[in-house]
């Protein structure tokens, strides 16, 4: 080992924590950020639980499009609670400190939960694909042992490259500064951290982004072109209308989960400030998630007839 490598290796074995710097060079407004952070959190928690909730009790949303949807909820809140509360913390306390273990588990786990999330919004166009163009064959191709095959499938390909992502991270020396110019350990602020050539890294997470962010992407692209192709064949009116309605939801979250996303992701490095990424990373972590349920609830006609049921039926045991 060289004097540098035994200076690197010594300063890498120094560092027991990080720093995340968050929103610290805004004083001012940390008590503003921590109650708009709070309510959106415990809106995300309670629209989410509140969808598991009706469409397991509710015998009419027993079909694979609400079961996806359930999973999509319970996925959601996973995704806010390993980084949203570890934020509102850091938004109160002085101390802002997060152990390099702690470190590496939400990098880990934020990988997972928006890999699987990617998954599960293509597993959801095509069940539409196939409800929409091959309604008679439906129950056949998306019966219940398929439909939890493909949710399994989803919860176990994220397992791997998440795993690879953190943990070559977390391998490479970092030297000096421990500061995470961010409110969670996401990989290109930690990545700064790193006194070495970070060339093999950057290529492979290239590579990991198109197979696991974009692939699924080109999965609901091919899936919407297909359904719109058969949607304009319908000769009614009411028809398409309804097929369309099926639909609307669905786009709407996937828009807003992939254009915030690319706007941090797939931007060259000198586009924002890091203040900037960080706002709109708060626009994924945050605001996307609680605006999902409200998506689904206020433009699915099912949902908000169970969402009816289960509250009167609720109103009628307590009285």
């Amino acid at each position: 080992m060289t004097p540098t490598e035994e200076a690197q290796w010594r300063n890498q074995t120094l560092i027991t924590e990080f720093i995340l710097l968050g929103f610290s060079n805004l004083l001012h407004l940390q008590g503003l950020l921590f109650c708009m952070v709070l309510f959106m959190y415990m809106g995300t928690v309670m629209g989410h639980t509140l969808i598991i909730l009706v469409v397991t009790v509710d015998p009419a949303l027993h079909s694979p499009m609400y079961f996806f949807l359930k999973n999509l909820a319970f996925i959601e809140i996973c995704f806010t609670l390993d980084t949203v509360p570890k934020m509102l913390v850091n938004l109160l306390k002085e101390d802002k400190s997060i152990s390099f273990a702690a470190c590496a588990l939400q990098m880990y786990f934020f990988f997972f939960f928006g890999c699987a999330e990617c998954f599960l919004l293509a597993a959801m166009a095509y069940d539409r694909y196939v409800a929409i163009c091959y309604p008679l064959r439906y129950n056949t191709l998306m019966n219940q042992p398929v439909c939890r095959k493909i949710v399994g499938g989803v919860w176990v390909i994220g397992v791997p490259v998440s795993l690879l992502q953190a943990a070559w991270i977390f391998n490479l020396p970092f030297c000096g500064s421990n500061q995470v110019n961010h409110f969670f350990c996401d990989a290109p602020a930690v990545l700064k951290l790193v006194c070495t050539d970070t060339y093999l890294y950057e290529m492979q997470a290239v590579g990991s982004t198109l197979l696991f962010l974009m692939f699924p992407f080109v999965l609901i692209l091919v899936s919407y072109v297909h359904i719109l192709t058969t949607i304009l064949r319908m000769p009614s009116a009411e028809g398409r209308h309804k097929a369309f309605s099926t639909c609307s939801s669905h786009l709407i979250v996937v828009t807003l989960f992939y254009g915030s996303g690319s706007l941090v992701y797939l931007r060259p490095k000198s586009s924002y400030s890091p203040d900037v990424k960080k706002l709109l990373s708060l626009f994924y972590t945050v605001l996307t998630p609680m605006l999902n349920p409200i998506i689904y609830s206020l433009r699915n006609n099912e949902v908000k007839g169970a969402l009816k049921r289960v509250i009167g039926r609720k109103l009628f045991l307590q009285n």
